[in-house]
Order: structure tokens, then sequence, then C-alpha cells
């Protein structure tokens, strides 16, 4: 299934995606997607509705967030070689592990907005991860068991804040609307090897990352065992996993995002989002 919200800001509905790629209605059974949903007890409640019975939603619309609940934004580095070597950092042993703020979660076509006196916010597609069911201490062989499904996620970053402010990266990676997710959560049956996924991102039409999920350091599997023996992982939890080669920081000349520039990204079945990028307001960027 191809599961989302969709609508105004704060009145979405939820909504399926058909096997023709049709957006239909999905508010005569649930109030809301949350994170409830996407349990095997409420996957099993959405599979058994027939979607050829749901209204069809007319006209373009505005998707927001695939569902809500998201206790855990949690962010894998490094996790390309290719991607450690632009970045001059040496391949880690072991996940490197860092948080992005919940607060930070947004629609896949909001605006991004460029952080106040920000000069080195910069762009990243990666593979997302959403927890369908509680993990601890989860063995390897068990832990796609523990996955409802997979988004695109655009972990946006601030790499003054991230590499030369001292402390860890959080601060330059969860600042507002720097965690725009979706469109849909496809999940996990539809997706058979999350390592053979394309993924890609373009800047003003410019194709600046291309990569596949076959070249990450650590896999799906790995990353929800590793970090099950950290965190207790929570449905509706997403795990961001690392993006490939080609981000601003690692063009000759580094290259970043200003206002006015217009951010496209994608990753195969999992769908396209695109942000235009704003300057700072005092205000922000409505939730």
């Amino acid at each position: 299934m191809k599961l989302c919200r969709y609508g105004p800001r704060g009145n979405e509905q939820p909504g399926l995606v058909d096997a023709t790629g049709t957006l239909r209605s999905l508010s005569a059974h649930f109030d809301d997607l949350t994170a409830a949903n996407i349990t095997a007890e409420g996957l099993a409640k959405l599979r058994s509705i027939d979607p050829s019975t749901l209204p069809v939603v007319q006209g373009p619309v505005r998707y927001g967030l695939p569902f809500t609940g998201t206790r855990q934004f949690i962010a894998i580095g490094l996790n390309y070689a290719d991607h450690a070597a632009e970045s001059n950092m040496a391949i880690p042993k072991e996940p490197v592990v860092f948080t992005k703020a919940v607060s930070c979660l947004q629609g896949p076509n909001d605006d991004v907005m460029i952080p106040r006196d920000s000069v080195k916010t910069d762009w990243e597609v990666e593979l997302g991860i959403v927890i369908g069911k509680r993990a601890s201490y989860v063995e390897e062989s068990a832990a796609m068991d523990c996955v409802a499904g997979y988004c695109v996620v655009h972990d946006v970053s601030e790499r003054e804040y991230q590499l030369e402010r001292g402390g860890s990266w959080d601060k330059g990676k969860g600042c507002a609307t720097f965690g725009p997710v979706g469109p849909w959560l496809v999940t996990r049956d539809e997706i058979p090897d999350p390592q053979q996924l394309d993924l890609w991102l373009e800047v003003n039409g410019e194709r600046e990352q291309h990569g596949n999920t076959r070249t990450m350091i650590f896999g799906v599997a790995t990353l929800v065992s590793y970090l099950s023996r950290f965190v207790v992982l929570l449905p509706g939890d997403i795990i961001t996993t690392g993006t490939p080669p080609g981000v601003g920081m690692g063009k000759q000349p580094p290259r970043f995002l200003r206002a006015g520039d217009s951010v496209r990204l994608g990753i195969e079945k999992l769908g396209i989002q695109q942000q235009r990028i704003v300057g700072w307001a005092a205000a922000g960027v409505a939730p």
C-alpha cells in the first residue's frame, strides 16, 4: 500500500494511492493516519479495505506527512563510502547516529526555510525507514519484522551549525522545515529489497545526487538491529539512512542553497518531493 495524508496544513485527510496511481480517500474509515495505523494490526485493517470502494480525490492536492505520531526521528551519517570521502571523513566502523528534531518534520513539497544568518544550508536525499513494531535488542535476522515501510526523506542540513559550532551534529539537522517526508509511506511488502533502490536529487533542474541504496555501508536490517541496542524503537519512528555523494558541501567550490532555489528529489518506487527554498522569516514557516 501507499498511504498518505493530503489537504491543507492542520486539516489533512487520510488517503491511499491505489495500484493505478489514483489517490483515494480513507476518511470514511479513519479520522487520520497515525502511528497506530502502521502496526501489524493497523496495516491488516487497512489491507481489508477494497481500494476500489474508496472515493477518488479530485484535482491537485497538497501532501502532508504520510502519518502522524512520530516520537523519534533518528538519522545515520556517512552511510555511503563515497559520501564519506567527499566529506573528508573516515568510513565509519559502526553507524554514525544523531537525531533530527521531530519539530522539523513537514510535508514533502512544503517550503524549506533557510535559518537566520545561515550561509551553508545543504541538501541530502535519503531513504527513510518507518518502524511499525516496538523494537528493543532485536536480532538482525528479525529486524525486518519491525519495519512498516519506507519513505523519501530530505535530510536538509546546515553545515556550519553541524560541523563548526562544536558539540553534536544535531544542531545543524533539526532546524524548522529541515525534515520533509513523503509523499507516501510505502509498505514493506511493496519493496522486496530496500537495498536496490535508485535515489537522486536536483537543484534548479541540475542533477546533483544520484546513487543506489546497494552502496549503503550499513543496510536496513543492520541499522534497525543496531539502533535497537541503544534506544527502544516505537511504531511511527523514522530512521533516515544517509545520503549518496553529491551534496553541496562536497562540491568544488562548495555550493549551498539560497532563497529562490528549487529542489526536486526522489527514490525509485517511493515517490518524488519538490521544495521551494525561502529565506528566514521571524514568524517561521507554519507547522
